[in-house]
């Protein structure tokens, strides 16, 4: 689904998607309801020691939509300061912030990468509900300069007061990835592997994912609540995965990955040909050269749908696959095996000074279970 970039930030493109614009209306209409102005009333009494009247926000039938529209934006705005926070500090430790989107359930903050320091991520994480502190701080002094004769203005910002607090306490649930299981993972990678730690965090995240899904479905249905414990619970899942397969490849380039072809055949050579090497050597894929050099792929999938009586004329050359990804032979292998995936591929060419070569993902998982036999300092 599509985002729509808002504003830029310290270089940094704010983004709104597409689903916060279907939700926005429904937190109006829910904000703006007389049951949550009367709540927040005698919050904001609680808070300014002055008396609010409530008749005066809920007599004119605009007012409560009003108040519903400005304190949804508001949230939204809040969120994006939330996440400027996060920003801020990946900033200072010189990482790029590819962008901030705002969606159905907050904001996310895109960094070109997370920090394995422990200490970066602390800060970096707890950045964000810090922020929130401060924006709830700065919405409860206001109340005391807002004229009570503006009753509206004195809700609004009151209720973005207990809600900025109220978003910092949130977030700072150690259910990863959201900030708080940041914060646990930072804590635990202190003292014990960076996949280690991941893996008990995204743990930890899974079970609050269970909770809240379970406190979603159970006590009265809240969608949010499931839509939350859905996204705790599969972004806890991926980046475990990732972590898990980055360690296994930590140090390796994609060269490593990418053995000199053992099974090639000529790009003139007829489809008959290929049937019978297939059949001859076992084997179902073969690196095609011309003159020396890789310049495709080809498989048993690819002269399917050629004629027999065609197999004869038709040549290697005519079915190749040509137009794979080109990855430089530096490159890491976690970062190629990432490309692969966003090309959605099953193989790449690989430049070496040796020439070209071709890396599949078959290549990438007996990388890295002989990773896991072997151990990670041992050569491949």
């Amino acid at each position: 689904m599509r985002s729509f970039k808002v504003a830029q930030v310290w270089g940094i493109p704010i983004k709104i998607h597409i689903s916060l614009l279907v939700v926005l209306p429904l937190f109006a209409w829910l904000l703006g309801s007389g049951q949550q102005i009367e709540l927040y009333a005698g919050l904001i009494e609680g808070l300014t020691g002055a008396p609010l009247d409530t008749d005066a926000l809920t007599v004119d039938g605009a007012i409560p939509w009003i108040i519903g529209s400005a304190a949804a934006v508001g949230l939204f705005a809040s969120v994006a300061l939330h996440e400027l926070g996060h920003a801020w500090a990946a900033l200072r430790y010189d990482l790029e912030v590819e962008s901030i989107t705002l969606w159905i359930l907050g904001g996310l903050a895109s960094l070109s990468a997370i920090p394995r320091e422990w200490n970066k991520e602390f800060w970096i994480a707890v950045a964000g509900p810090a922020t929130s502190v401060v924006t709830g701080l700065a919405c409860y002094g206001a109340l005391f300069v807002i004229p009570a004769s503006q009753p509206v203005v004195v809700f609004v910002v009151g209720w973005l007061a207990v809600t900025n607090v109220v978003l910092a306490v949130f977030n700072m649930v150690p259910a990863f990835p959201m900030d708080g299981g940041r914060v646990l993972r930072a804590l635990l990678a202190r003292n014990r592997s960076y996949a280690g730690a991941t893996r008990t965090a995204a743990t930890v995240g899974k079970l609050f994912a269970i909770l809240f899904g379970a406190a979603g479905l159970l006590g009265g249905f809240n969608p949010m609540l499931v839509l939350l414990a859905l996204f705790i619970y599969g972004a806890a899942s991926s980046e475990s995965r990732t972590v898990a397969l980055g360690d296994l490849l930590e140090g390796l380039t994609v060269t490593d990955m990418a053995a000199a072809p053992d099974a090639t055949i000529e790009a003139d050579a007829t489809v008959s040909e290929l049937v019978t090497r297939m059949f001859a050597d076992r084997r179902t894929e073969f690196a095609v050269v011309e003159d020396g050099d890789v310049v495709g792929v080809i498989s048993g999938n690819d002269f399917r749908a050629v004629a027999p009586e065609e197999r004869e004329t038709t040549t290697v050359a005519d079915l190749m696959a040509t137009d794979l990804p080109t990855f430089d032979g530096s490159m890491s292998a976690f970062d190629a095996l990432v490309a692969l995936d966003q090309a959605r591929a099953s193989e790449a060419f690989v430049t070496t000074p040796e020439g070209t070569r071709v890396v599949s993902r078959t290549d990438f998982a007996s990388a890295m279970e002989m990773r896991k036999v072997l151990g990670r300092g041992e050569p491949l």
